[in-house]
């Protein structure tokens, strides 16, 4: 393989910045790596603005501090690795709610996403079927079994335990429904234990175990200054070429390599790679693919993968009366529009005003409900101002600013067999082109720590298949 390698990332989103930096560390001295980015703005879902004077996530606003096997997680290793581990922030306010007959009541402890592993202390939210989840003396899950959430969970606890907690907890997330979700995916912990363990009970608290966490030790953190922060720090980190307003529209194997076709039909640019990483959603990822011959199955197959679009509805309300509390869940059941909340600067003690002006963020939008962000931003502000006020029982001021930021199409809904599916993808790949990697949510799943470690993981694929790192 010649040297310098010529490697093509495609997206400049957290997932394909994290790439970059992980080519600059492993890859041979000299490696050319460039990112194309179709939009002007790097980030992807990633996205701090200023709202009243301050600084407000547009997108994602925290990550996880842990990942599933309870040590650092891939975001915080990179936060880490970029010079900025001193910058970060935990949440001041932990405790959250959820609305259940149009008031607010305290997540129950001892959860996980929802699911419980004591039954008594989610009573007050979800009365649990009786004697559902007895031991038929096999594990819940076959070897190789995926289902819904919803589907193992209304078995073995009943209805109300979904609608009412387990659902609202995968759709502020997600922004999905719990029936339709899978449980290898979105819960890969709980999975494990479920092919184990022969009561949900046991998986519960067996996934808990694997990754004990010692009390007090914050679950999420973020950057002083904001999110975009670790975009910026990524970008310039591994010295890569970064194309803006750059689509790649064509992608064409060669006799070397990767041949792209990049920029405005009418004056395109053709630009030769010897690897090509795609950290792109599955829509633009499978446009792409199915210009490759014998990649035609592995396109089809991504493109059936489905997504979610949001609204992030932000406000800024004069010295309102709020409950000292992080935000609150919303269960579908309950008929609102808004389906989370987060009271931003009382969460996120860095950011209060000290002239009083609170920060509330609402998300808006569910899978399949996409009609209801069909209005004009004032009408979205007008509802959730409206919904907030009757969830808290009292009027709340009028906001002196707002921002309304629409994701369309931004949340993967992985549907039972998701992992199976896209392993089969992967594996085409490696067996016709190598040099050719897929990462992201689309793929891999959602936060921060996922799409960092779905990126890096595809970097040493691409070293790998070139040939190994210096």
């Amino acid at each position: 393989m010649r040297q310098p390698w010529r490697v093509a990332i495609v997206g400049g989103g957290i997932t394909g910045l994290a790439a970059a930096v992980r080519l600059a560390d492993r890859a041979p001295a000299g490696t050319e790596v460039t990112v194309y980015e179709q939009s002007g703005v790097l980030g992807g879902k990633l996205r701090t603005g200023e709202l009243a004077g301050g600084p407000v996530e547009f997108g994602a606003e925290s990550f996880l501090m842990r990942d599933p096997a309870g040590g650092e997680s891939a975001a915080v290793a990179l936060v880490r690795r970029l010079g900025l581990a001193g910058d970060i922030v935990h949440p001041s306010v932990g405790q959250a709610a959820l609305v259940v007959d149009g008031g607010l009541r305290p997540v129950p402890g001892g959860t996980l996403v929802g699911v419980p592993g004591d039954l008594a202390k989610v009573t007050a939210v979800a009365e649990p079927a009786a004697d559902a989840d007895r031991d038929a003396g096999r594990p819940l899950l076959a070897p190789d079994a995926d289902v819904s959430v919803g589907a193992l969970v209304r078995a073995r606890f009943g209805d109300a335990v979904v609608d009412r907690l387990v659902d609202p907890m995968l759709g502020g997330v997600y922004a999905g429904r719990a029936d339709g979700l899978s449980l290898a995916t979105t819960m890969p912990a709980l999975a494990r234990a479920a092919r184990v363990e022969h009561t949900l009970l046991g998986a519960v608290r067996a996934a808990q175990a694997a990754a004990p966490r010692a009390p007090g030790e914050p679950v999420f953190g973020t950057l002083a200054g904001g999110l975009s922060r670790l975009v910026e720090a990524a970008a310039t980190a591994g010295g890569a070429t970064i194309r803006r307003t750059a689509a790649v529209r064509e992608l064409t194997p060669t006799a070397t390599g990767w041949r792209l076709t990049v920029g405005p039909t009418r004056d395109p640019e053709l630009v030769d790679a010897d690897a090509v990483l795609l950290a792109v959603p599955a829509r633009p990822a499978a446009r792409l693919l199915a210009g490759v011959a014998d990649l035609a199955g592995a396109a089809a197959t991504v493109g059936e993968l489905d997504y979610a679009s949001v609204a992030l509805v932000t406000l800024a309300l004069p010295r309102p009366e709020l409950p000292a509390l992080s935000g609150f869940l919303v269960p579908a059941t309950e008929g609102l529009l808004i389906k989370a909340s987060t009271f931003f600067t009382t969460k996120w003690g860095h950011l209060a005003r000290p002239d009083g002006l609170a920060l509330v963020r609402a998300s808006v939008g569910r899978y399949g409900e996409e009609a209801s962000l069909q209005v004009t931003d004032d009408d979205l502000a007008e509802a959730v101002h409206r919904e907030l006020s009757k969830v808290l029982g009292v009027p709340l001021p009028a906001p002196v600013a707002r921002h309304v930021q629409r994701w369309g199409g931004s949340l993967p809904q992985y549907t039972p067999g998701h992992l199976d599916r896209v392993a089969a993808v992967r594996a085409a790949l490696r067996g016709a082109h190598p040099t050719l990697a897929l990462a992201g949510a689309g793929y891999d799943g959602v936060g921060i720590p996922v799409c960092v470690r779905s990126g890096a993981t595809a970097a040493e694929e691409i070293i790998t298949a070139l040939g190994g790192s210096a």
